[in-house]
This record gives C-alpha cells, sequence and structure tokens, in this order.
C-alpha cells in the first residue's frame, strides 16, 4: 500500500495536471516517514538537501534571534511542501529551523533529484512553478493578514487551516505564530 498516495496526487494535481506514470516516478522519489513531536527536521547553520510534503501533522518554523528568543515564521499543516527554500536554492547554511509539533507523516524528497526530474519533464516543472507562485501568494496573504487583522481574526483564521488546533498544539506555540503573548491569546480565547 502507498501511504497518501491518492492525496498527494490530488494536491500536486491542483496546481498542472500530471499524468499517473509522471507522478508514479515522484511519489516514488520520496521517502515516508513517521516522526515522533518536537523532533527538528532541519537545524539551524545546516545546508538543507531535502524538501518535504507534509501528509499529517503540524510543523513550527522559526528562527533563534540574536538575543536566544524564538520567533515563529509560520505553522505548516497538512498537505504542504515546505523547505528552508532560500538556503535550499543557494546552498548556503540556513537559519530557519522546522520542528514537529505534532507525531507527523512526512515525505522527504532530494532536492537535487527533484530538480533533475523538473528538467526531464515539462508536468513536474509546471507543478514546482505554480507551487512557488503559490508560496508567494500565501506569503503576501500572512503578511497582508498579519498587517491588517487583529489577533483574535487571526486565531480564528489559524483554527480555520487547522483542525484541532488549541487541542494538539501548546497555547503558546499558537501564541508565537499569531505574534501575540499567551496572556493575550487567553483572553481571546475566553472571549469567544
Amino acid at each position: 500500500m502507498k501511504p497518501y498516495y491518492k492525496e498527494a496526487f490530488d494536491f500536486v494535481n491542483k496546481f498542472h495536471p500530471v499524468p499517473d506514470s509522471v507522478f508514479d516516478k515522484l511519489y516514488e522519489m520520496g521517502t515516508y516517514r513517521e516522526i515522533k513531536s518536537n523532533k527538528k527536521l532541519l537545524r539551524q547553520g545546516v545546508i538543507p538537501q531535502k524538501l518535504y510534503f507534509l501528509a499529517k501533522g503540524v510543523v513550527r518554523s522559526y528562527i533563534i534571534l540574536d538575543s536566544g528568543k524564538e520567533l515563529t515564521k509560520t505553522l505548516i499543516n497538512e498537505y504542504m511542501f515546505f523547505s528552508s527554500f532560500r538556503a535550499l536554492l543557494k546552498q548556503r547554511p540556513t537559519n530557519t529551523i522546522f520542528e514537529t509539533l505534532t507525531d507527523c507523516h512526512i515525505f522527504e524528497i532530494d532536492f537535487k533529484d527533484f530538480y533533475l526530474l523538473c528538467y526531464q519533464d515539462m508536468n513536474v516543472m509546471t507543478v514546482y512553478n505554480r507551487y512557488l507562485e503559490y508560496l508567494i501568494l500565501l506569503n503576501e496573504s500572512r503578511f497582508i493578514e498579519l498587517s491588517t487583522k487583529d489577533a483574535t481574526k487571526r486565531y480564528l483564521a489559524l483554527r480555520e487551516r487547522i483542525h484541532n488546533l488549541d487541542n494538539i498544539i501548546p497555547q503558546y506555540q499558537i501564541a508565537a505564530s499569531l505574534g501575540i503573548t499567551p496572556v493575550q491569546l487567553s483572553r481571546i480565547r475566553a472571549k469567544l
């Protein structure tokens, strides 16, 4: 049995139709792993070599400031590709750390193999290009959300995006991803 085959196929085909034979190559490229919560997938200072596809769970990306404080960049939910793209593309050490917040089911793909497949098959290249466009739009909408929506609206949007959020992720992690304190989050939850 191929775990998450249909879900991954449907996700990829949202960006561009891919023939079954081409998707099979892409799928076989991935190494399926079940990873417990609180495990680091990518550490600061490492040159990334992998592209990840999250099939189940929640992953946090964050950086550590010079002061030692952690700054959450985003929470990654199911059916998303992720990596430290800047470091991956430039082949430089990353400043971003990726950590599982829940038990996760993840596919790891060697980026060089994936990139080679992009040049061998225009369908894969098109999916890759459209996914990068999607990430640009997603990052822009998250910036606008952080800039224009109050904390309550951001919290409600996050709850909508990540099913069962309050029961699977610690309050301080939710607050960090919203750019607020745990006390502020408690007040928001109390009002709701």
